[in-house]
């Protein structure tokens, strides 16, 4: 299948392609951005690729389908979408001019804030109204015109400004839910645990679900595994005892739950940039 485009759009209307040079290694950047007034006969049907688009109505209405799915985005409504599947585009009858800006966005924070946005893995529409997110698309078009290393940070900057909007829209949603509510117990307890073995029974104990569905949960609010939640508690107190007091590590890594020295200092560094040993010796000497 390839891309058709009916590009029935007002003048003024700006589609730009970024070639992400400076973006490498970033956890947000751009690849395309435009702002485009699209007409009645406006159509675009785009093939799978790779990455997300990221598009919000100004003015007007317009659907954007992929599979069974059809969403109206109306003014100051806002859609990430997986580009994995085909998409189409289409103005809304009666409601154009459909002026929508749009990015279409890769990187491993955009996968992360993915996760966030559509925990079910479904297009859906988000509220995003005001002039600010209309600046943010703004930025994102002057940043793609420069390609520098700044525009770069910038265009990263402004993805995460509105990813981050719609994570925390799609959280709020479900702050009351039984599930949002059981996830905060379990991470309480994890924290209070830390230094313990991790049982998962214990914390499914009366919950109800599966193990499997507690994992895709916990991740979906904690941005992490229960195991890698707790090992930051572990590693965090352990900092604290390398910089605050003069145990010995070995002590240490009993003290945070950790079988044997080998295995501390493994995982610290890894999680820290350095080993134990050398952590303390920079904290001691900033001191």
């Amino acid at each position: 299948m390839m891309s058709t485009y009916n590009m029935d759009v007002e003048p003024g209307s700006r589609w730009l392609h970024v070639t992400p040079g400076a973006s490498t290694g970033q956890p947000y950047y751009c690849t395309e951005v435009g702002s485009l007034a699209a007409r009645a006969q406006f159509e675009a049907i785009r093939c799978a690729k790779d990455g997300y688009l990221l598009i919000r109505t100004r003015q007007g209405a317009g659907f954007v389908e992929q599979n069974e799915f059809q969403v109206l985005l109306e003014p100051g409504m806002a859609l990430l979408l997986d580009c994995g599947l085909p998409q189409v585009f289409r103005a809304a009858d009666g409601r154009t001019p459909w002026h929508f800006d749009f990015a279409h966005i890769e990187g491993p924070g955009v996968d992360t804030l993915d996760a966030v946005i559509r925990p079910n893995r479904r297009p859906g529409a988000q509220a995003l109204p005001g002039a600010e997110y209309d600046e943010l698309f703004e930025e994102l078009l002057a940043c793609a015109q420069q390609e520098s290393a700044e525009s770069a940070v910038r265009t990263g900057l402004a993805i995460h400004s509105l990813l981050a909007a719609m994570a925390r829209q799609q959280l709020s949603l479900e702050t009351d839910k039984p599930t949002r509510r059981l996830i905060e117990r379990s991470a309480a307890y994890l924290r209070e645990h830390c230094c313990e073995a991790l049982n998962l029974d214990d914390i499914l104990a009366g919950a109800n679900m599966s193990r499997s569905y507690f994992m895709k949960l916990f991740r979906q609010y904690m941005g992490t595994t229960p195991y890698n939640y707790m090992l930051c508690f572990r590693i965090t107190r352990a900092k604290e005892l390398l910089s605050q007091t003069d145990l010995p590590v070995s002590t240490i890594a009993r003290q945070t739950g950790f079988a044997d020295d080998s295995n501390f200092s493994t995982r610290f560094a890894a999680m820290v940039g350095e080993s134990p040993i050398r952590f303390r010796k920079n904290a001691l000497r900033s001191k």
